[in-house]
């Protein structure tokens, strides 16, 4: 993880002849993505994403001080030269890429551009808050061009773990960027069109100068496992399973909770949602059109109510959140519903590298009252699927774009190397392989700026 950094340079700025990446937050970790690129002055925002129940800072031996709730990439470099931020482009509704914005955009003011699935998650956490008419957000489709400031940029359709993740195609008097964000090649990802590679394809046209890939998986070999693939394994537990059975998985996880539906129809269970996050992410795919109308749920109040063999609840909480609905399950403390001795949790989900102490507690917490836990490490079929790249899709990507930089983002140090080993295995000229605050020259002549602008964190209240 990256923590600190040296003094702020406010008036760092490119030239009209010069395109840069700046990351703030997200490159040499994994969480709270806050990127820049800069041209002729101007800067444009991809993402403002936040991470959970982390420190601010590490001493000089390594230790970790006080975690807060919610933590996000200190944005003050840009927020005090906003006049010159041209926008802000979310793309996706994950709260690692989108997460802060609610907090920060007063000190931005500047538009927000999204596609309408992440625009409705995002109007619902600003009405929260009561500034949902404040901030000015633009959607746009996919395939779609809009010119922000000297910008132009493109939004590209990848396949994802939620509905409408775009790839984006920036372009500029300076030159091209291709950015990926969080992506993976699916043929089955339930929700949303299949991975189509032919529009990638296309850019080795467009004389792309810099790739700024995701490196989550990049130490795992081969492919990721397709979303639809899920649907097997968790029917062959929930079908098997004789009391009440819950879930937890991620949130944002639409095409999951699809899966889960179905499940439950085939099975003759009741689908219901423990925890208000899952309630909003699907409020928003049903106004948005990402949710079958033959897929009914109940009250969650009603859950407690059914018969054993009848409930299927999904949670949250799923990386050991002690607040959250599935840790208040094994404390028997959750007001909705109460499980017993033989009932089945099903943890359909990562451990997020941080979060192993907090999960196994909790797992201790259901197995010390007879209730069975099964992870996806445990399952002998998929339950859950990664909705990153693995080192066979990245190689595809980079064969497709042909870059001339690779600028490995979205990981943790050695997950950004063997993303640029990849890139360079691809034949890539160039790798540029930095973290927060380094200024990736990508041209006219390319080249690693480190440190160059002040990085660090700050807690946000909710």
């Amino acid at each position: 993880m990256q923590f600190g950094g040296k003094a702020i340079t406010h008036s760092l700025r490119p030239t009209e002849q010069e395109l840069w990446f700046l990351p703030l937050g997200g490159t040499g970790e994994i969480g709270m993505n806050m990127n820049l690129f800069g041209h002729h002055g101007q800067w444009l925002m991809v993402d403002c994403g936040v991470t959970f129940d982390e420190p601010l800072s590490a001493d000089s031996d390594g230790a970790m001080g006080q975690k807060h709730d919610v933590v996000c990439a200190d944005p003050s470099f840009i927020s005090r030269q906003k006049e010159h931020l041209a926008g802000i482009v979310i793309t996706h509704a994950h709260e690692d890429h989108i997460g802060a914005l609610p907090y920060l955009w007063r000190r931005f003011k500047c538009p927000v551009y999204t596609t309408a699935y992440t625009a409705e998650i995002l109007r619902r956490k600003l009405s929260s808050s009561n500034q949902g008419a404040a901030i000015p957000i633009i959607e746009v489709t996919t395939n779609e061009t809009i010119d922000i400031g000297p910008f132009s940029v493109q939004w590209m359709a990848v396949t994802h773990s939620i509905p409408e993740p775009h790839a984006l195609f920036i372009q500029t008097p300076a030159g091209n960027v291709f950015h990926t964000a969080d992506w993976k090649i699916d043929p089955k990802p339930v929700t949303g069109k299949p991975f189509n590679h032919n529009p990638f394809k296309l850019l080795r046209k467009q004389n792309v100068q810099a790739m700024v890939c995701d490196s989550t998986n990049a130490l795992r070999s081969g492919n990721s496992v397709s979303e639809g693939e899920c649907f097997v394994g968790l029917s062959e537990l929930i079908s098997h399973a004789s009391g009440r059975v819950v879930v937890g998985c991620f949130s944002s996880n639409i095409a999951r909770l699809i899966t889960l539906a179905q499940i439950a129809k085939q099975t003759g269970r009741y689908l219901s949602l423990l925890g208000r996050s899952l309630q909003n992410t699907v409020g928003a795919a049903k106004a948005t059109g990402h949710w079958p109308d033959d897929l009914p749920m109940v009250d969650p109040y009603h859950t407690g109510y059914l018969l054993p063999h009848e409930v299927l609840a999904v949670a949250t909480g799923s990386q050991g959140e002690p607040r959250a609905a599935l840790s208040n399950l094994a404390n028997d403390s959750y007001r909705l519903l109460s499980l017993d001795k033989g009932d089945l949790v099903i943890f359909s989900s990562i451990v997020i590298p941080g979060n192993e102490r907090s999960i196994e507690k909790l797992i201790s917490a259901f197995r010390a009252r007879n209730i069975r836990t099964i992870s996806a490490d445990e399952s002998a079929l998929p339950i859950h699927a990664s909705g990153h790249p693995c080192r066979d899709e990245l190689a595809l990507m980079y064969d497709w774009v042909r870059p001339q930089i690779a600028v490995p983002t979205h990981g943790e140090q050695e997950h950004m190397l063997a993303n640029a080993d990849i890139a360079l295995q691809r034949h890539v000229p160039k790798t540029l392989v930095g973290k927060n605050g380094d200024v990736f020259v990508l041209s006219p002549n390319p080249k690693l700026l480190k440190n160059a602008v002040k990085t660090g964190r700050i807690p946000l209240q909710q």
